[in-house]
């Protein structure tokens, strides 16, 4: 069995010929890593063989994904791929296609290679490492044949490395266990959804449905197998989980992320801050021991806002921001937020008493998706959160004069969705000068229009963020500015009403500084980023330190989605992030 020591003992040749294979055909990789050793973990030497490839250049790099075969293609029929590939295209299937399969496949096999000019690399062995099924590798195959040569050369050579990662795991004989864990949670968790998501295979949980209430109910299960001294639903259905420490004086921990979903969405958005801590909790138990501090999951019931207008209910309740006036809300289907707390047993009286004393908790640590790209063409499966965005949010409208649009001249229009639309370009080139910054018209809205009338009205949405409050309204200031500028410009008016401020959250230095020291303990690179979606932890922040740490998504870090996806390796990488800060937590215990 190979192991890191015998690579870092290994001459520069003899180390290129044990990792033989790992990249196909492809032994220059391994070279490149050989002056990173030593090599103090396997993380640090995918890193390193990684690195290897992006250092490379354009043509190295096309080289190596054309060294991959293609999907049940000529060299298989023939016999002709190497023993990895032959093992991983059969533990897919793809030596028992069906006709049909094999047809659509040759091409798919024959359209992709034309349009890029090289193969289609996709690691069939999946996130979980065993197997992608022949419908999902067609489907990823459809998927990304529309993609741009770009993007697609980057996917490929991510795949390249996923396929990697999963060999040098078999070559050093590692089974990422607890990784494992947290992916078969998030599966078998994903399997409830809302009716009419449910039937066209969607992931949907909203607030109090008979789906979340199987979450919760799930959750509380594996909360008592996992060795949690108490567990048990609040007033407000956030599951908790408490695993005592040995010091009854000591402040707890607190963690955790929401359970709720939002309409036909991911799998492991807010669900992965849940599962990763049980995990740790579950490894704890197993040991018999038990830190100084106690630790509590928290499961939130609800952030999504997605039944009831009422984000962050959840983690909101725990620092006393539940607002009454929530109850009387109705759904779509009429039902109230009372009526529905009510059938699902939850005590509403109850619901001031779940406030908790910030003086009694060291502070808030989450573990989420990244739910962006960044980490994932980066090729890092990990990223330490310096702030959670501020944002504010506005609801606008730009009126114009509506007018014949074949008979009004060009320089006499009043076009209120042109104006709009030059709007959305500042807001573009605007933001993207931070940095950091982000800014989004997301709706835009022409009532009445019709394709031979200059736009008299335009509506639309501003949403701008920033990892400060000063920043964000920077942009703000100067987004609304130009906004006046070019309407007088153009002799229109405008208005505007906020709809949205929310604070940004910092992350609490000390508490990034163990996030930081945990992942480079790993052997990974730290990278430093702020969050542009919202988070429980936004909410904590009010009142206690906290920090995050984010993990990449695959299919470009998508989220909000039925593609959102981790692999079993990166879970593990949190799991072991997360026991290091538990670790650093316990040495510095009084």
């Amino acid at each position: 069995m190979l192991t890191l020591d015998r690579l870092n003992a290994a001459t520069p040749d003899d180390f290129v010929a044990l990792l033989d294979g790992i990249y196909e055909h492809s032994p220059w990789v391994a070279q490149g890593a050989v002056a990173k050793r030593p090599l103090r973990t396997l993380a640090q030497l995918k890193r390193a063989l990684v690195e290897s490839v992006r250092e490379a250049g354009r043509e190295r790099q096309l080289g190596l994904v054309r060294a991959h075969p293609e999907l049940a293609g000529k060299a298989a029929i023939a016999g002709g791929l190497t023993a990895e590939s032959t093992g991983e295209q059969s533990r897919a299937g793809l030596a028992q296609c069906s006709p049909e399969e094999f047809a659509r496949l040759q091409q798919l096999n024959a359209d992709y290679q034309a349009k890029f000019g090289w193969p289609f690399v996709l690691a069939v062995r999946g996130p979980r490492g065993a197997g992608l099924g022949r419908a999902e590798i067609i489907a990823a195959f459809e998927r990304r044949l529309a993609g741009h040569p770009d993007f697609e050369l980057a996917e490929c050579l991510r795949n390249v490395h996923r396929i990697a990662e999963i060999r040098l795991n078999d070559r050093l004989g590692v089974v990422p266990e607890q990784g494992l864990q947290v992916w078969d949670w998030a599966e078998a968790l994903a399997q409830h959804s809302d009716p009419g998501y449910a039937e066209q295979g969607q992931l949907t949980v909203t607030y109090l449905t008979d789906a979340h209430r199987a979450c919760a109910r799930q959750l509380q299960q594996w909360m008592h197998g996992c060795g949690f001294d108490d567990v048990h639903e609040d007033a407000v259905g956030n599951v908790v989980g408490r695993y005592r420490g040995t010091d009854p004086g000591a402040k707890t921990l607190l963690t955790g992320s929401h359970y709720d979903t939002v309409r036909n969405g991911g799998k492991y958005d807010g669900r992965l801050g849940i599962l990763v801590p049980m995990a740790c909790v579950q490894a704890l138990h197993r040991q018999g021991r038990r830190l100084p501090f106690a630790i509590e999951v928290v499961g939130f019931a609800e952030e999504e806002g997605q039944r009831y207008k009422a984000t962050f209910l959840g983690s909101g309740a725990l620092i006393g921001q539940f607002d009454e006036r929530w109850l009387e809300q109705a759904d779509a289907d009429g039902v109230t937020m009372r009526d529905a707390m009510r059938q699902a047993g939850l005590r509403v009286e109850d619901i001031a008493s779940l406030q908790r004393d910030p003086a009694r908790y060291l502070g808030f640590v989450e573990v989420h998706i990244e739910q962006g790209p960044v980490l994932d063409e980066l090729d890092l499966p990990l990223g330490v959160v310096t702030s959670i965005n501020g944002g504010v949010r506005y609801l606008g409208e730009v009126t114009g004069m509506a007018s014949h649009a074949g008979t009004t001249p060009m320089d006499r229009r009043r076009d209120a969705a042109a104006a709009v639309a030059e709007l959305c370009l500042y807001v573009e080139q605007r933001a993207a000068a931070d940095g950091d910054s982000v800014g989004t018209i997301g709706m835009l809205e022409v009532p009445s229009g019709s394709i031979n009338v200059v736009p008299g009205r335009c509506r639309f949405s501003l949403d701008l963020r920033a990892p400060t409050d000063a920043q964000r309204d920077r942009l703000t200031a100067d987004v609304l500015a130009e906004l006046a500028r070019l309407c007088e410009r153009r002799g229109v008016q405008h208005r505007v009403e906020p709809a949205m401020r929310a604070a940004a959250a910092p992350s609490a230095p000390a508490w990034q500084a163990r996030w930081e020291r945990a992942v480079a303990a790993l052997g990974l690179p730290v990278h430093r980023m702020p969050s542009g979606a919202g988070h429980d932890a936004m909410k904590l922040h009010e009142v206690m330190p906290q920090a995050m740490l984010f993990v990449r998504g695959g299919n470009s870090g998508i989220s909000h989605n039925p593609l959102e996806t981790i692999t079993a390796d990166d879970a593990q990488l949190c799991v072991d992030a997360y026991t290091h800060l538990l670790e650093q937590l316990a040495a510095e215990h009084p």
